[in-house]
């Protein structure tokens, strides 16, 4: 076994490694770029090297930098994770040479099965089945359209070095065929420095099914069975389990078998996952190759958990030379595993990565690493921290949520309810949205298949599950008990947050905004309960009549505001609560008991309770005095990230919905329509720049003036 290694990765995946490292006492080296100086990877291994500037190209991509830090730090072995050089050939050409191990397949190895054409060639001559498609060297843009006109759409066109879901588009007409090749090309020369691509059939209804492998240099093969990987957006796994409901003993068999195989044609070497497409077709399922990843999988605790085999573990053991633990009869499946993806993006809005601040992150309670044969209840893989930012250079993902149980139905449970005690506030995630996919009949039936969120998008977007009543009783109360923390509430009277008046009844109100409509609440009979009331709730409760109503006129006077004579009531009752601190609340309301959370970033209060979350912004509408609007007509981007290039020049006349700009963050593509149709008067940036969140892209004068 190596004394140290050198971890050539950051995040989740070398907080991953760096575990199992540190349990077989391997010391480890961490590297990390300007972004990354204070990051949880850095923490938690053993020592750390300076790499470079912010951009991957500056830093994690720097090849020869890290093979002169491991020899600098006398490290035996580079552990690359996913991603970055953990399947690029001459990296790890470059390691062997210098005397380092490679703690993965070999460069020969990556190179037959790293560009899907060359693999797919492989896999064809191996009796492989492969899915009816073009995997040529002739890369002429005519050509490629006219093999695509020959197959039939839809198609599917593929970076051919490509992985993650990156370079990948959905062709439904010949027409938009040159389009989305264009684009696809430029998203795969950003993630993997190469834009030659593939075309192949889109399978009808497809699952996405894989199986881990494993291979030493004795000559010995394993398959830990399959993952199903069919819950998707954008082509990015969101769910991944094991093992794949509905998939017999004879098809994990045959599967099995050929994943073997395919290792077995290019002498693999370490972890490696086959993936296959199962087209479901009148109540059949036939499976086609359709790549190969030479590396370890985002998705690989599922494998874990089921099997009780630490997947790192025998990478090191693997590469030390050492040969695989276990025989295919020696393995097993225990249960059921399913991972959940966290991800910093906006869901309703077409996914967009998001960046910022974790203000706040609290997890369920889980184990820290726990790999056996009874495997953990719920595991957390995470690169970060609370207060720790997400940056737009690298991956959206926060962190991987996996849980197992002896059943699926079990493990669907077990990660609803760890899902619910996720907290996460100060930018946008998708912990709801997993939440709802997990509660849709689709994935409850295990009727899966790539356009599962398509097929259920009536209920997994813009759902708002707490209820306006629930959301600003847990404002105001939040509000409340943060006045009392800061004013220190004594017995004074004049100290209090609840408007004391001697001779009369004090209604306070409040300004909200929730789902893009106006509320004004009104509170009054604001007072301590009784002795009975308090042993109901405890000490701190304390009691207020509430009055919502919708679309209220901006009044000059919330002195004593009847909230229902100004407009529709939409609600009215009276409100008990008990907050421990400023975030914790117990709430009776319409008769019901309800323990809730908030926290407020700016003016938006986030509301977690075991129904779900929402938000609501609570206005201090003296803080917005003399704010001017936006100019009509103004685009800002919605990101940070890079202008890849405008689709329209000064002087062009645009329609609402035609695009306009195409910005680069995370990876990822976005493409920005016009807002309104008009002229653009300007253009703000040029292609190759950087932008950050919000600024201003191009000005575009209506057609009217």
């Amino acid at each position: 076994m190596f004394s140290k290694i050198l971890i050539a990765n950051r995040g989740e995946i070398a907080c991953r490694v760096a575990a199992t490292a540190k349990r077989l006492g391997v010391s480890t080296v961490a590297v990390y770029s300007d972004a990354d100086r204070e990051a949880k990877h850095v923490a938690v291994c053993d020592e750390a090297i300076y790499l470079g500037g912010s951009a991957p190209k500056d830093s994690y991509l720097k090849g020869d930098a890290i093979i002169a830090i491991a020899k600098q730090t006398g490290a035996e072995a580079i552990h690359p994770g996913y991603g970055f050089l953990s399947e690029n050939a001459n990296f790890a050409q470059a390691c062997q040479e210098a005397g380092l191990v490679f703690i993965g397949p070999s460069a020969e190895a990556i190179r037959a099965m790293g560009g899907k054409s060359e693999s797919k060639r492989l896999m064809e001559a191996a009796g492989v089945p492969l899915i009816p498609g073009y995997h040529g060297d002739n890369q002429d843009a005519q050509f490629l359209q006219q093999q695509a006109d020959d197959i039939g759409y839809p198609v599917l066109i593929k970076a051919s070095a490509g992985g993650g879901g990156k370079g990948m588009r959905i062709v439904e007409q010949s027409s938009d065929f040159i389009d989305l090749l264009d684009s696809c090309r430029r998203e795969a020369i950003t993630s993997f420095g190469n834009d030659q691509v593939l075309i192949e059939k889109y399978a009808l209804k497809p699952r996405h099914i894989e199986i881990q492998v494993f291979g030493d240099t004795h000559g010995n093969y394993v398959h830990l069975f399959e993952r199903d990987c069919s819950v998707q957006r954008r082509h990015q796994k969101v769910l991944e389990e094991a093992p794949a409901p509905g998939v017999d003993t004879a098809m994990r068999e045959a599967m099995g078998t050929a994943a073997i195989e395919a290792a077995r044609a290019v002498n693999y070497v370490g972890a490696g996952t086959v993936e296959f497409i199962v087209e479901q077709r009148e109540g059949t399922m036939n499976f086609y190759f359709m790549e190969m990843n030479t590396r370890l999988q985002v998705e690989h605790p599922v494998s874990e958990a089921i099997t009780g085999v630490d997947l790192v573990e025998w990478q090191l053991l693997v590469a030390a030379g050492q040969p695989l633990p276990k025989s295919q009869d020696d393995l097993t499946i225990n249960g059921h595993a399913i991972e959940a993806r966290i991800c910093a993006e906006n869901p309703d809005n077409n996914f967009l990565p998001a960046t910022g601040t974790l203000f706040t992150y609290q997890k369920p309670e889980h184990s820290t690493f726990v790999i056996d044969k009874n495997g953990a209840d719920v595991r957390i893989d995470d690169g970060v921290r609370e207060g720790d930012v997400i940056s737009p250079f690298y991956d959206s993902m926060i962190a991987k949520l996996i849980v197992h149980a002896p059943t699926r139905e079990q493990a669907l449970a077990r990660l609803d309810r760890a899902l619910a005690q996720t907290r996460i506030v100060g930018l946008p995630n998708n912990v709801a949205f997993l939440r709802y996919i997990l509660n849709t009949d689709s994935f409850n039936n295990a009727n899966l298949d790539t356009a599962l969120i398509e097929r259920e998008q009536d209920k997994l977007f813009d759902q708002h599950p707490l209820g306006l009543s629930t959301l600003v009783v847990t404002a105001i109360t939040q509000q409340l008990a943060s006045e009392a923390v800061l004013q220190k509430i004594d017995n004074d009277p004049f100290s209090k947050p609840t408007g004391f008046r001697a001779y009369s009844n004090y209604t306070r109100s409040f300004s909200l905004i929730y789902n893009e409509r106006s509320y004004i609440a009104g509170i009054s009979n604001w007072h301590n309960a009784s002795g009975a009331e308090r042993k109901k709730g405890g000490d701190n409760l304390s009691s207020f009549t509430l009055v919502i109503g919708k679309e209220i006129a901006n009044t000059q006077d919330d002195s004593n505001i009847n909230v229902a004579a100004q407009a529709e009531t939409v609600y009215e009752g009276q409100v008990s609560y008990d907050s421990s601190d400023a975030h914790n609340h117990t709430l009776w309301l319409e008769g019901a008991r309800i323990s809730a959370q908030s926290w407020v970033n700016s003016e938006t209060v986030y509301v977690f309770t075991d129904s779900g979350r929402d938000e609501i912004t609570l206005i201090d509408v003296m803080a917005h005095v003399g704010e001017d609007t936006a100019a009509v007509g103004s685009l800002k981007s919605p990101m940070p990230g890079q202008v890849v290039a405008f689709k329209v020049a000064v002087g062009d006349t645009v329609k609402k919905g035609e695009p306009l700009a195409v910005i680069e963050a995370m990876k990822i593509e976005h493409t920005i329509t016009a807002p309104t149709d008009g002229v653009v008067a300007e253009l703000l940036f040029a292609a190759g720049d950087l932008v950050a969140d919000g600024d201003e892209l191009l000005r575009i004068d209506s057609e009217s003036e």
